[in-house]
């Protein structure tokens, strides 16, 4: 195999791959030109990624897994399903989507993960892990329902299977009977390696059609005999297979498990799959890989190259100045957790996986005792935090918006029923951009103010994101702070850990006419619109509970109030407002702006606000337009506003 050291800049040639539009034309291949292939499509993957940023390591780690798996499978017929879509690069090039993956995470380009309506090799949406083994099980079902023979293979990294979810899965499959191949892709990110030729010698025996002709025929002779011993039959296979790979688990859910086998090596790997394709019944193969294989920067580094930023081509200029570096949300909440853990000692940090993009890296190096990274646990993590309140600790939950969807039932029922101190700190609220519909925040602020005792904020600015963590963590009570992904407008931040008044806004622009409430991410651009138009501009800071008094004062003297979210419109802050005003009698002129009620392909951030009129722009116009049908005798002086 080929050792890149650099990502190209160029295209590199790539004579074999070139002939693979379809898995069909990569099954007219000798097998023997496979290893070419795979050094081909590694090396175009680095180039395709180095043009358009995104994930990395991952998909340079399956590459023969996935040359092997549509290479032996009949793909789209069999179902091939990606857990999560970090690794499915690989698998988009091979299926007719090459020339594509120039484009890929841009606006109408390919989307980041697996996505149904894109290819019909994409079998299963994906974003979110663990869901890979459920989703094939189903299928595998369905084909036994209708008479198919068809294979559902499901593809799971060993960070995936940390969470509850695909052992709820491993724990059904067993009992159905079905057809299912489960593949763990362990990359040494959580599942310790077992190395060695006879591990490897053994995970071509287990595979081999002999070898299991001969464990079901010894299965009905030993049926015949007394308990006792067919139990002593049955451990000594489990011992043997027990001393040299970690299959045990496994087999107690009911899997026959077969591997490790090394999953760079492509013979090894390709003569295991072939005989694993032809068994029947609920089997997994356990399958090493290393995560960025093949470019040895991310092979020491797998971490940091989960995913690369595009490569810039411009030269630098001598002499420019630099351009200032403004933290970005999550930088500005791991400076205020390390120092309120230093004042408070009660304090624990606890996140699913997401040290590094939550900004708790440093956080974790100087407070160790009081970090817990709970792996993809989501619902594991909100109930964790939960039993630690209960003996009078502080725990923060540092969770991506769109992953607190997964623990929403521990939030109520773990969390809020009990009116216990947690702090959640949400992280990628509103869109993220590149990533697409599958990670983005769009609904927390609809789901959270609906859950009794919670107090839910969104800061504006750096520095009120500090105050307002201060404020949910001083809290007696659940409380959460939501606030967007990368930097904010570069406030200056206050070192200080002081908490404001709950339930107080404050008014950022006085103005006439028009009143903009900005919730969160929404304050700066209604600042600029608010210039044009002279009107007013009150950051509410506080989603629940809301500022009554401000409300009521604005609306007393303004003639139109306005709502600017970067939240689903459905249930979200406007809402608590119009709630408000029906519950006072007050009738007013109400406009109510944030996220559509439908799912927002992937974007640049900026280009997808204006698309739905949530910049300074398109702030302005809706609010003229407003005015405009509120006022239609006098439009020629609304123009002049």
């Amino acid at each position: 195999m080929k050792l890149f050291q650099e990502i190209p800049v160029t295209r590199p040639a790539t004579p074999l791959l070139d002939r693979v539009t379809f898995p069909a034309d990569l099954r007219a291949l000798d097998e023997a030109q496979l290893l070419q292939l795979a050094n081909e499509l590694r090396e175009f993957l680095l180039f395709t990624v180095g043009q358009t940023g995104g994930h990395f390591g991952a998909g340079l780690g399956v590459v023969e897994l996935s040359i092997a798996l549509h290479y032996l499978f009949d793909t789209p017929r069999d179902r091939l399903v990606w857990d999560v879509g970090h690794q499915s690069y690989p698998h988009k090039i091979l299926t007719g989507r090459r020339e594509a993956m120039l484009k890929i995470r841009k606006a109408g380009g390919l989307a980041a993960f697996n996505n149904r309506a894109e290819s019909e090799y994409d079998c299963f949406g994906v974003g979110h892990s663990s869901t890979s083994i459920s989703a094939a099980l189903g299928m595998a079902l369905a084909a036994r329902a209708r008479g198919e023979d068809r294979r559902a293979v499901a593809i799971i990294g060993d960070g995936a299977m940390t969470a509850g979810m695909a052992f709820e899965a491993l724990n059904h499959a067993s009992h159905t009977g079905a057809d299912l191949l489960v593949i763990l892709n362990d990359n040494q990110m959580s599942i310790s390696r077992n190395e060695g030729g006879l591990a490897s010698y053994f995970a071509r025996i287990w595979a081999s059609r002999s070898y299991n002709h001969m464990r079901e025929a010894g299965k009905r002779v030993l049926s015949r005999l007394p308990g006792p011993a067919l139990e002593i039959a049955r451990r000594t296979e489990e011992h043997m297979k027990g001393m040299v790979a970690p299959g045990t688990l496994f087999e107690e859910l009911g899997f026959n498990y077969i591997g490790p086998v090394d999953g760079h090596d492509l013979p090894s790997l390709l003569a295991t799959l072939r005989n694993v394709r032809e068994l029947r019944g609920a089997q997994l193969l356990h399958v090493m890989t290393v995560k960025g294989k093949g470019f040895a920067p991310a092979e020491r580094d797998p971490v940091g190259y989960h995913a690369i930023n595009k490569i810039d081509p411009a030269p630098r200029v001598a002499g420019a100045k630099p351009v200032p570096v403004r933290p970005k949300y999550q930088e500005v909440f791991g400076d205020w957790l390390c120092d309120m853990a230093w004042r408070d000692e009660r304090l624990v940090g606890i996140t699913p996986a997401m040290c590094e993009g939550s900004g708790m890296v440093e956080f974790a190096r100087r407070f160790p005792a009081r970090f817990h990274d709970v792996a993809i646990a989501e619902q594991h993590a909100v109930t964790l935090a939960a039993g630690l309140a209960c003996e009078n600790m502080k725990p923060v939950v540092a969770i991506y918006s769109t992953f607190l969807q997964r623990g929403y039932d521990q939030l109520i029922h773990d969390v809020a029923l009990q009116n216990l101190d947690v702090l959640f700190a949400i992280d990628r609220a509103g869109l993220v951009g590149e990533d697409g519909p599958t990670h983005a925040g769009s609904f927390d602020l609809s789901y959270l103010r609906c859950v009794p005792n919670m107090v839910v904020m969104a800061p504006s600015d750096e520095d009120e994101t500090r105050k307002l963590l201060c404020t949910g963590f001083l809290h007696r009570g659940p409380a959460a702070v939501r606030y967007p992904r990368g930097t904010g407008p570069g406030a200056t931040i206050d070192p200080a850990l002081e908490a404001v008044a709950i339930g107080k806004g404050v008014l950022r622009r006085a103005g006439r006419e028009v009143a903009i409430l900005g919730f969160g991410s929404m304050v700066a651009p209604a600042l600029a619109a608010a210039s044009a138009l002279e009107a007013s501009v009150a950051d509410m800071r506080f989603v629940k509970p809301l500022d009554e008094e401000l409300i009521l004062e604005l609306c007393a003297s303004h003639s139109l109030l306005v709502t600017v979210e970067e939240n689903a419109v459905a249930g979200g802050a406007g809402a608590a407002v119009a709630e408000l005003l029906a519950a006072r009698g007050i009738v007013m002129p109400l406009l109510v702006l944030g996220l559509p009620d439908r799912f927002l392909e992937h974007g640049k951030p900026q280009q997808m606000l204006h698309d739905v009129g949530l910049d300074a722009e398109g702030i302005e116009a809706a609010i003229r337009e407003r005015l405009s049908a509120l006022r239609p005798s006098r439009r020629g002086a609304v123009s002049q506003l």
